[in-house]
């Protein structure tokens, strides 16, 4: 299966006569996100805003990490300019966050005092979302995010 993707992934390049990279992206934020995406992020700051509880599914202990999109396309930038093949490089935040922490910060932030509501975990949501960026580091000029979670 492996051997299958690697020639899938070459074959495009040479079929196409253009290099190819792949990144593969963790959870992205920052300006001028859509309110109703569906993403963690704006769903608890537009919840937030309106003075809504911010809905936690499960506990509350998933975790995911949270790139801002500058670091993001600093990545991509990178990623294009390297002489990297076409193996996937992993660009996002190795820092895990707790969806209750998220909605604790955001809430702080905006100065809500809604709360959370807890609902059921959906099945299928990963307990941990956080990626391995050493390949990023090492290929692309050490590269790692800069801007931290609350100052996004």
């Amino acid at each position: 299966m492996l051997r299958r993707r690697q020639a899938l992934r070459r074959g495009a390049g040479r079929q196409l006569c253009a290099p190819v990279r792949i990144a593969r992206i963790f959870n992205t934020y920052g300006p001028r996100m859509h309110e109703n995406d569906g993403r963690v992020v704006s769903n608890f700051v537009v919840q937030a805003l309106a003075g809504q509880p911010l809905t936690v599914f499960g506990d509350g202990k998933q975790t995911r990490s949270f790139c801002f999109v500058s670091d993001l396309v600093e990545g991509f930038l990178r990623l294009m300019a390297s002489p990297h093949g076409c193996d996937p490089v992993n660009l996002g935040n190795p820092r895990e966050t707790s969806m209750l922490e998220l909605a604790t910060m955001v809430c702080e932030m905006v100065g809500s005092r809604a709360g959370v509501v807890h609902a059921p975990l959906p099945k299928d949501d990963p307990v941990h979302r956080n990626p391995n960026i050493a390949r990023a580091q090492e290929l692309l000029g050490n590269w790692a995010p800069k801007v931290p979670l609350e100052q996004g």
